[in-house]
Parts: structure tokens; C-alpha cells; sequence
């Protein structure tokens, strides 16, 4: 029965993976799916399928895009489409202080410490605590902390296959978690202000929405990471009897502990700064004639400090680690990570060409109102909501491997649809994160699944990709159902998802 089970999963997860493969790259999915919209407007004109505002009761009539005046939208509007779309300059801004930090050697110094002064004992929520932290720099998770973790637990005398399965839980498997902003977090909340300006133009969604919700599911990773590590992953693989390697971690060197010093110092004074200028009646971080933090310019230019919070640090490490010898180093390091970002730029090219004309047409609200009157007819209530949207992107998860690109896809159409359900942007982001989190580590099409498969097979060269999916599998059925009870228990409790962030939106 065992063997049964295990060959019918395999073939399921054989035919996802042909599925995937069949998928264009994302940048060409959303130029079809662009193209689609056009015929579709015409479509629905044509049958004329109507919708009265919610707010203003005005009716809504498609716009046909195939017409001279879809043609000249369409031309007039395609570099202002690019450019004006929220998540693009958001996540650029925060990736150059990203870059300074990671190419300095800050954030895989941090990182390495962190595993470094870490007991056996606690070598597991050590990692796992590194994996989730390391959502701060982008990939460097992938390519430094996971095979990090298989030195840390080959050098520890533990079998390093678990090592790499418990750090790749806590990177990919725990994506939305962090206790720190990351570049996930501009980017995914321009994308559903983006998407709630279809209903409501004034809307605004912070980079910190889901601070709070996403810093507490840090400790549930690391929590239930552990409980899974030591109940299941660990005695699964039992001792390790593969090559033995003679590389140890190197130690901070007495140059990284200067440069963490400096880092620190810097990273002190502009914590002081940014209090200084929220906690004094008056101060220089908040709007004229108010004292409201969740309104100042600290939080409308989040974006900026979290460029600053990247950069300055990583230039003083730099400077006193000698990794950065001159001026021209930084602006190198800024460089090679804007070319890392040259596919999410292509992407968003495509993806803002299509948000636009899906709003233009008026398609976006029309099928918000449709379909939020169909599922208000049938009275779930928010928990079954917020079940179903799981439900339907973990299913999504399995397909089309990108968050980004996925919740382009995605947010147009449930976010200002869940808004006429009472929904906030916010949640329904929340909602998103949780699912998309959950299954990359087991979707052989999750693009750092090879990667992975690679660092195993460095310590088993008999690893495949149903080695790596049979260890990653309780992570992904752990995490989907704490994670999901956790969101469910946030929202009875009516907690606020971060700052300024309610879980319900009332129509105007």
C-alpha cells in the first residue's frame, strides 16, 4: 500500500511538473494574457454584461479594446503603464540597499554568525532562525544560508541531507516570515494597491501591512520547523554514512568583527534618528499638524529607509573589511544587483501592460462586483473564504512557481472583489502569502529546486527530486495547516496585520 501511495504521488507530481513545463516565462504569459484581455473586452461588450458600482451606484459598461479608442490607450499609455507601476521603482530602491549589504559581505556574515555561535543543541532553530532572517537579502538564502546549514550539520557530526532539508523549510517554506522587511514586501503590496485602486482609487497599501502577522509567523516556523526536524527529518535520515569532508566553517575573522561593529554603530544612529523624528511632538518625521506615527513620512517612505537600513551598514562593513576599497566598489555592488533584477523588470513590463487593460476595460470591477454577490449569496463568512483562496493557490503554487508573477496575476481580481466582501487588501495579501509559501518546497518547478538537488547530491549523489519532495513533505503539510489555523485564529481575534493594517474593508 505504501509503495502504491508513493508511485501515485509520484505520478501526480510527474504530470504537475509536464503541466508547469508547457507554461511560457512569465513575461510572455502575461503579454498573452494581455492579448486575451483585449479579445475578452470585446467579448463582454458585445453581450454587454453590466455592474452597478458599489459606492456610487453608477453603471458599469465594458470598454471594448479592440476599437480606435482601446488602439490609442493602448499606444498612448504603454510607457506610462511601466513606469507608474507601484511595485517596479519600490523594489528597485530597496534592492540597490540590498545589494550594498549582500556584495559587502554584512548579510553572510550576520548569517554565518548566527549558525556559528549556535550550541548543537540549538543548531536546528539556529537555522532556521538564519533561513527566515535571510528573506532580508533577497536569494541569499538559496545560495549561501542552505548550504551553510549542510556544512553546519556535517561539521556537527549530524547527517548534513537534514541540514539542507530544515534550511530549505525555513527559506522557501517559510518565504513570507521574517522578522525584517524584505523586498518581497514592496513589491507584493504595490501589487495589491495596484489591484484595490480598481474599487477604491485612494487606497494605499504599505510595504509594513503584514508586519505584525509576518513577524509572528517567524516564531511558528521556527517552532514547528524544529518539532518537525527532531520528530520527523532527523531520525528519517538517521546517521550519516556518506563522504566525509575535511571543510569546516570558517570563523568571523577579526576584520568581519570590526565590520559588524561599524555596522552596528551605524545601524544605532539611524534607528536614533528615525525615533527622534516619530516620538517628539512635532518632529521632523511627521506630517505638519499631526502627531500620528501610522501617518508620518517615516512609514509613507518606508521604502527609503529600508534602502538606507541596506545600504549604510553594508558600506561601513565594507570599508573596514577592505571588501569595499573605493567608491566605484558600491556603485559595482549596486550594479550587479539591478542585472539580477533584469527579469522581474521584463516581467513587470508585461504584467503592468495587462493590469492596465484589464482595468481600463473595466473588466476588473465588473467581475469584482459579479463575483463577490455570488459568493456573498452564499454567506461563507471569512475563515471559509480565506480557506477557499488558499485552497486555490496552493493549487496555483504547484503550476506557476513565481510569487510575484502569481499574485499579478491573482490580485486584480480577488482583491477588490474581497473588498466588496468585507476583505482588506491586506488580508487578502496575507492570505496569499501564507499559501504561496507553503508548497515551493515541494514543486519541482519552484526555480531553486535544482539548486537544492545539487546541494544534496554533493553529500548523497543518489538524491532526485522524490528525495528531496519525501523530505520536504511534512514542512509543507506542517506549515499549511498551523500557518492556516494561526491566519484563522488572527482574524477571530481581529488583529490588526501591521501598522494601520484592519482586516475589513468597509465600502465607502
Amino acid at each position: 500500500m505504501a509503495s502504491k501511495s508513493k508511485s501515485l504521488l509520484y505520478r501526480f507530481l510527474d504530470h504537475v511538473e509536464r503541466l508547469g513545463n508547457t507554461l511560457p516565462n512569465p513575461a510572455f504569459m502575461f503579454l498573452g494574457l494581455g492579448i486575451m484581455v483585449i479579445f475578452l473586452s470585446y467579448l463582454i461588450s458585445v453581450f454587454n454584461i453590466q455592474a452597478h458600482h458599489p459606492t456610487t451606484g453608477a453603471l458599469l459598461s465594458p470598454v471594448n479594446l479592440l476599437s480606435a479608442n482601446g488602439l490609442r490607450m493602448i499606444v498612448t499609455d504603454l510607457v506610462k503603464n511601466f513606469t507608474g507601476f507601484a511595485p517596479l521603482g519600490t523594489v528597485l530602491v530597496a534592492m540597490l540597499g540590498f545589494s550594498i549589504a549582500e556584495k559587502s559581505g554584512l548579510l553572510g556574515t550576520l548569517l554565518k554568525l548566527l549558525v556559528l555561535k549556535s550550541p548543537k543543541k540549538l543548531l536546528v532553530p539556529a537555522i532556521l532562525l538564519a533561513a527566515v532572517m535571510s528573506h532580508t537579502g533577497g536569494d541569499i538564502g538559496y545560495v549561501l544560508v542552505i548550504p551553510l546549514a549542510g556544512l553546519a550539520f556535517h561539521s556537527a557530526g549530524m547527517n548534513p541531507l537534514a541540514g539542507i532539508a530544515i534550511c530549505f523549510a525555513g527559506v522557501s517554506g517559510g518565504f513570507a516570515a521574517n522578522f525584517l522587511l524584505s523586498t518581497a514586501d514592496p513589491l507584493l503590496s504595490g501589487i495589491s494597491q495596484e489591484a484595490a485602486k480598481i474599487l477604491d482609487k485612494d487606497y494605499v497599501v504599505t510595504p509594513l501591512s503584514n508586519y505584525y502577522f509576518m513577524a509572528t509567523s517567524s516564531l511558528l516556523i521556527v517552532g514547528l520547523g524544529t518539532l518537525i526536524a527532531n520528530k520527523i527529518t532527523i531520525p528519517f535520515l538517521g546517521e550519516y554514512k556518506g563522504p566525509k569532508f575535511s571543510e569546516t566553517l570558517d570563523r568571523v575573522t577579526s576584520k568581519e568583527k570590526k565590520g559588524l561593529k561599524a555596522a552596528g554603530i551605524v545601524t544605532f544612529i539611524l534607528t536614533l534618528f528615525i525615533l527622534a523624528g516619530v516620538l517628539f511632538k512635532d518632529g521632523y518625521l511627521l506630517e505638519p499638524g499631526s502627531d500620528d506615527i501610522l501617518k508620518s513620512t517615516a512609514l509613507k517612505g518606508i521604502v527609503t529607509f529600508i534602502f538606507l537600513f541596506g545600504a549604510l551598514p553594508g558600506v561601513a562593513f565594507g570599508y573596514v573589511t577592505k571588501n569595499f576599497k573605493n567608491h566605484h566598489d558600491i556603485v559595482k555592488a549596486m550594479q550587479e544587483g539591478m542585472i539580477t533584477m533584469a527579469p522581474y523588470i521584463v516581467m513587470v513590463f508585461f504584467a503592468a501592460q495587462f493590469l492596465q487593460l484589464f482595468t481600463y476595460s473595466n473588466m476588473g470591477i465588473i467581475f469584482a462586483v459579479k463575483g463577490s454577490e455570488f459568493l456573498k449569496a452564499l454567506e461563507l463568512g471569512t475563515i471559509p473564504l480565506m480557506l477557499g483562496f488558499i485552497l486555490l493557490t496552493v493549487f496555483l503554487d504547484l503550476i506557476i512557481g513565481s510569487a510575484s508573477a502569481k499574485w499579478t496575476l491573482m490580485a486584480p481580481i480577488f482583491v477588490p472583489m474581497f473588498m466588496l466582501l468585507g476583505v482588506s487588501p491586506e488580508l487578502s495579501q496575507a492570505t496569499y502569502r501564507v499559501a504561496d509559501s507553503v508548497v515551493n518546497i515541494i514543486s519541482p518547478l519552484m526555480p531553486y529546486f535544482p539548486l537544492i538537488i545539487a546541494f544534496a547530491a554533493k553529500y548523497d549523489p543518489k538524491v532526485n527530486v522524490g528525495t528531496i519532495i519525501a523530505l520536504m513533505l511534512p514542512y509543507s503539510i506542517g506549515f499549511l495547516i498551523f500557518w492556516s489555523m494561526m491566519l484563522f485564529v488572527w482574524i477571530t481575534l481581529e488583529l490588526p496585520l501591521g501598522p494601520g493594517a484592519a482586516l475589513r474593508y468597509l465600502v465607502p
